[in-house]
């Protein structure tokens, strides 16, 4: 089936995206690097905080899901590609192991529906770190918050990432994971998205604990360089979505609203396994014919891709 992309409108020329300057400058200085993620972190603020950007939020936590589980998966020595992941998460049957490349996507989309506000929201954090960290979680995200409010958000997330890397060197999803945290919360976010772990590398991380400002300075820009590829997901997702939402009227299948809302939510969506029998999150029946229909019409509107490239075992997204 030949793909047509829908074509993207000029309304995404109204979200808030990066002044030129802060992707056209050098990571010189740490002063530098805080300055110019002040003004990135300001415009995701805004993509993420203001519904009226219309950035599909859940969509955009489990894309950056993907991301974080591949990086933390090569900093781990282990050498899953992206589509690994996503297939061994979305692909493995309802309460069958999923192995550990699902496992590790599952830790991260558990992580982005963290709820970070109430008396009692360290409780899932505890619970997703496991019996290693859970008594040391308050105390080292305390650094790192103690640090943003000082030096600046970022200066937090390295703080974090070192405090947890001085007990286990080994430990770089749960340092990534604890610095997204502090990142959110400097920012008054409800939940995280993890953003941090992307562009890292093992050397850069090993370096935090040995070499000081220096490598402060190489991770910072890592980081920047992370929120300014979030910002982009986010202004294209949101463009994708307004196309999606377009193209609604012309589905006519029984329960397309309801299957349109799970293109909105999901990265990637397995016809026979989250459109049939059931369309995921409802209880509106949909055969795996009409499944397998509904995501070839999305693709020939233009509005949506099939992800592996199979002629079975498929899986389908929103453009991207």
């Amino acid at each position: 089936m030949t793909y047509q992309p829908a074509t993207v409108s000029d309304d995404v020329n109204t979200l808030p995206k990066l002044p030129g300057w802060v992707t056209s400058g050098r990571a010189e200085t740490l002063e530098t690097v805080a300055f110019r993620s002040g003004a990135a972190l300001t415009v995701l603020n805004q993509l993420v905080s203001d519904p009226s950007q219309g950035v599909p939020l859940k969509l955009l936590a489990n894309q950056l899901a993907l991301r974080a589980a591949t990086a933390t998966s090569k900093l781990e020595g282990r050498l899953a590609r992206e589509a690994d992941i996503r297939d061994a998460y979305h692909l493995a049957p309802p309460g069958e192991a999923r192995g550990p490349d699902g496992d590790i996507l599952a830790f991260w989309r558990d992580a982005a529906r963290l709820k970070l506000t109430g008396r009692d929201w360290h409780d899932g954090v505890q619970s997703l770190v496991g019996a290693a960290f859970a008594d040391d979680v308050l105390r080292v995200i305390g650094v790192g918050a103690d640090c943003a409010k000082s030096h600046g958000p970022l200066a937090g997330c390295i703080a974090v990432m070192r405090a947890v890397l001085e007990m286990d060197d080994r430990a770089e999803q749960i340092a990534c994971l604890l610095s997204d945290i502090v990142l959110a919360r400097a920012l008054n976010w409800m939940s995280l998205l993890p953003v941090t772990a992307q562009d890292l590398t093992k050397k850069m991380l090993r370096d935090l604990i040995e070499e000081g400002q220096g490598a402060d300075l190489k991770v910072q820009a890592r980081l920047l360089m992370s929120i300014e590829d979030t910002i982009r997901l986010a202004r294209d997702l949101a463009a994708r979505a307004t196309l999606l939402q377009a193209a609604a009227p012309k589905l006519r299948a029984k329960g397309s609203d309801a299957a349109v809302a799970l293109f909105l939510t999901e990265d990637a969506i397995g016809p026979s396994m989250m459109l049939s029998p059931t369309i995921q999150g409802s209880t509106i029946p949909m055969t795996d014919r009409a499944a397998r229909r509904f995501c070839d019409r999305l693709v020939e509107l233009g509005v949506a891709r099939e992800l592996t490239g199979r002629a079975t075992f498929r899986l389908y997204g929103i453009v991207r």
